[in-house]
């Protein structure tokens, strides 16, 4: 309902004079809509699979029309057109169990345990819709971050199951804390069943990276409790503070020791929509799915085999994300460069934002560790509030879509993707080039001076951010 109103505002936008010259979509992370370009080498490869005429083409790299091969030769009638397996090509799901290995410093991959889905959203519905069971006081509770990327909410309403609300702490980065945890769990115990613990690592909207403590604390809750974990890991490759670091929880798990390792069941998700490749039409994503029992391991292959298989360019785009050029190949330099390219903007965007926002008054923002958006908290004034409440809409919903009319910049209110009570925010993404990120910003900046003036009697002093503990040390960007 939120996006459907912000969508009709920018249609009925259009045809009409404006005080902007155009509308800046800050709303979604949607990385090639906003300007980024493809990884050449991943585009020559689908490019190969789906016209295999081109193996004859001086114009594309050996390395490229090697891994084109390879995948063809896994598909039915060497064709991407052809089905495959609804658990995906098995030379796929081979490099993605390989990938893992690697990123995990060694940590065995069963490439049995691996599925291609449709975007990493398929493997999360696919998941939910296997554990959701029981009615009244036995029906399943899921347990999501407020805030959450609303995929989740939208999933547990849509199965009947009991959504699970445990709050990330805004004073402290976002991090995940774990008595939160535990007072949500036991408050749901008493009116459903709880199951199923989700976590975003990096975080969407909230853009935080969780530290390895945070995530061994989680996993032994999970245990205690006898929980299924599912890890949402698309964003593992963006990460843009030097003092944080991805860790994954298959890896954590491993590492803390095989009574941990061989009992908590874990799906953990990936996906070629974000990272350094920002290819969302491709539809590609896999899930590691760990300790699942054999009998309800053979029913999730049923319910997948509904579906028939991924996209299977989709699987192919994701083959390159797991199984880049290696540094003894042609396509190593140009793909090093263009990937570091992409990060690299993106940590500077990353700085840029929570700079900018927070030399606003009345404007919170906590550093953006990773990910792909900011998630500030921002004042509004009682007159706006009132103002909101008179018209049936959230405050931030408010604040939101008068800067869509008045600036052609368009966000997501907080109330999207929930928030504490009294407090408001919106999610922007950082994905706009950096000339017009900053556009945006001083955009944002003078609308939101103007709010305040229009709704208060005096300014609010300017806020500060809190003091954020990253994964090691103290927050690099304060």
């Amino acid at each position: 309902m939120m996006l459907m109103m912000i969508m009709c505002v920018c249609v009925s936008l259009q045809g009409v004079k404006q005080p902007f010259t155009e509308v800046i979509k800050a709303n979604i992370g949607d990385a090639h809509a906003m300007g980024q370009q493809p990884i050449t080498f991943l585009r020559q490869v689908v490019a190969l699979c789906c016209f295999p005429e081109l193996m004859d083409s001086p114009s594309f790299p050996d390395d490229a029309k090697r891994r084109a091969k390879r995948i063809l030769q896994d598909c039915g009638g060497q064709s991407l057109g052809s089905y495959s397996a609804s658990q995906g090509v098995e030379c796929i799901r081979q490099d993605i169990a390989d990938y893992i290995t690697h990123r995990d410093q060694g940590v065995p991959s069963d490439w049995n345990n691996i599925y291609l889905t449709t975007g990493a959203s398929d493997g999360i519905m696919s998941i939910l819709k296997l554990l959701v069971s029981g009615e009244g006081s036995s029906r399943t509770g899921v347990m999501i971050p407020i805030p959450q990327y609303p995929l989740y909410s939208a999933a547990i309403s849509e199965l009947g199951a009991v959504q699970i609300n445990y709050y990330l702490d805004e004073a402290n980065c976002w991090a995940l804390d774990i008595e939160e945890l535990q007072q949500a769990y036991l408050t749901a115990k008493q009116h459903c069943q709880p199951r199923v613990l989700c976590i975003i690592n990096p975080g969407n909207p909230t853009g935080q990276v969780q530290s390895k403590k945070c995530i061994e604390e989680v996993l032994h809750f999970a245990y205690e409790e006898n929980l299924f974990v599912m890890a949402d890991e698309v964003y593992q490759d963006n990460v843009y503070s030097s003092k944080c670091q991805f860790h994954s929880f298959k890896k954590v798990l491993y590492e803390m020791g095989p009574e941990y390792f061989n009992n908590v069941e874990l799906a953990s998700f990936h996906s070629t929509s974000k990272g350094y490749t920002g290819e969302c039409g491709f539809r590609g994503g896999y899930m590691e799915v760990l300790n699942m029992d054999p009998q309800v391991k053979a029913q999730l292959l049923k319910l997948l085999s509904v579906r028939l298989c991924p996209p299977v360019s989709g699987q192919a785009a994701m083959n390159v994300i797991v199984n880049p050029p290696r540094e003894d190949e042609p396509s190593y330099a140009q793909f090093t460069k263009e990937k570091s390219s992409v990060l690299d903007a993106l940590a500077h965007k990353a700085r840029l934002t929570e700079q900018i926002l927070n030399s606003v008054p009345g404007i919170k923002c906590n550093p953006v560790q990773g990910a792909m958006y900011a998630f500030p908290q921002i004042f509004i004034p009682p007159r706006a509030i009132q103002e909101a409440q008179s018209l049936s809409l959230a405050p931030d919903m408010l604040y939101c879509l008068q800067l869509l009319e008045e600036t052609g910049i368009c966000v997501v209110p907080g109330n999207g993707f929930g928030q504490r009570e009294g407090t408001y925010h919106f999610r922007m993404t950082i994905l706009p080039s950096p000339e017009k990120l900053k556009v945006l910003l001083e955009k944002l900046k003078e609308f939101h001076l103007t709010f305040l003036e229009k709704y208060s009697q005096q300014e609010p002093s300017k806020t500060t951010t809190a003091k954020c503990q990253s994964n090691q040390t103290d927050d690099p960007f304060t």
